[in-house]
């Protein structure tokens, strides 16, 4: 009996949560954009509302205008057809209306563009590397006794040994745990063949290059758990190497540095 209430319970927690919360994974028929979580992908949400506004007022108005011509110039309302074969004035409009729609749309996305790839002064700097099949991390900021940084790996947690309120497919071993409201450099690699780390909600998609080394930087301005997956064919287990982020606050961003630091 109170283990079906306690399940009963968890499923009504995840019920809220589904509802009332950031949706920071996919979902079954998910059409839009993960909930963002920093000011990047809060910029790559704005611009596809912007650019979807644009969008809609040419579908609309080039649908008018084929309708419009269809009606008109069907061939029982004109038997005689028209001669003109060109006209100057349209011509020049059709070619400078879409260059300014265009330009309109270049100003935000090389901002955006700029932004995306612009570090600020890191306080914090993460290396990531990707192998077949699972990732591995290493705060080199933070040394213990011996000198030694903090490295780990990062494994897919088979299907069968999920616990409830797990994601299949999405959930690891070993979270990366960073704080929210720091800039953080991510600097990623790979140790065999070509990957991508990319998570969605914090607007990330990094390859991960053999002898390469790439750069990232994140802001998260919430704390949560972030997933996301490799976004780059990898080979046989390409769909079973996730990524799972969890930003905390800085005193228990502290104290995990610590515990670790301590093992």
């Amino acid at each position: 009996m109170l283990n079906n209430l306690k399940l009963i319970f968890s499923l009504f927690l995840m019920f809220i949560a589904h509802v009332f919360g950031f949706s920071d994974a996919p979902e079954n028929w998910q059409l839009g954009f993960q909930d963002p979580a920093t000011p990047i992908m809060e910029g790559i949400i704005n611009l596809h509302h912007d650019l979807m506004y644009f969008i809609c007022v040419i579908f609309i108005f080039v649908s008018w205008m084929l309708s419009r011509t269809l009606w008109h110039f069907e061939k029982h309302q004109n038997i005689i057809p028209s001669s003109l074969t060109h006209g100057t004035l349209i011509e020049i409009i059709w070619t400078v209306t879409p260059a300014c729609i265009l330009l309109l749309i270049a100003i935000p996305s090389f901002s955006l563009l700029y932004a995306m790839d612009e570090i600020i002064s890191p306080a914090i700097t993460i290396k990531t590397l990707g192998h077949q099949w699972y990732w591995s991390y290493e705060y080199s900021d933070y040394l213990n006794d011996d000198g030694e940084s903090i490295m780990y790996d990062s494994y897919m947690v088979p299907e069968e040994d999920l616990i409830l309120g797990q994601l299949r497919l999405l959930e690891v071993d070993n979270r990366m745990i960073v704080p929210i409201n720091t800039h953080i450099r991510i600097i990623v690699s790979a140790a065999d063949v070509l990957h991508s780390w990319a998570i969605p909600s914090l607007g990330i998609k990094c390859d991960a290059i053999p002898g390469r080394l790439n750069q990232t930087s994140m802001f998260i301005k919430r704390e949560g758990v972030y997933y996301g997956q490799c976004s780059e064919i990898c080979g046989i287990n390409h769909g079973f190497m996730p990524i799972v982020i969890e930003a905390v606050k800085l005193p228990n961003y502290i104290t995990w540095i610590s515990n670790k630091l301590g093992e």
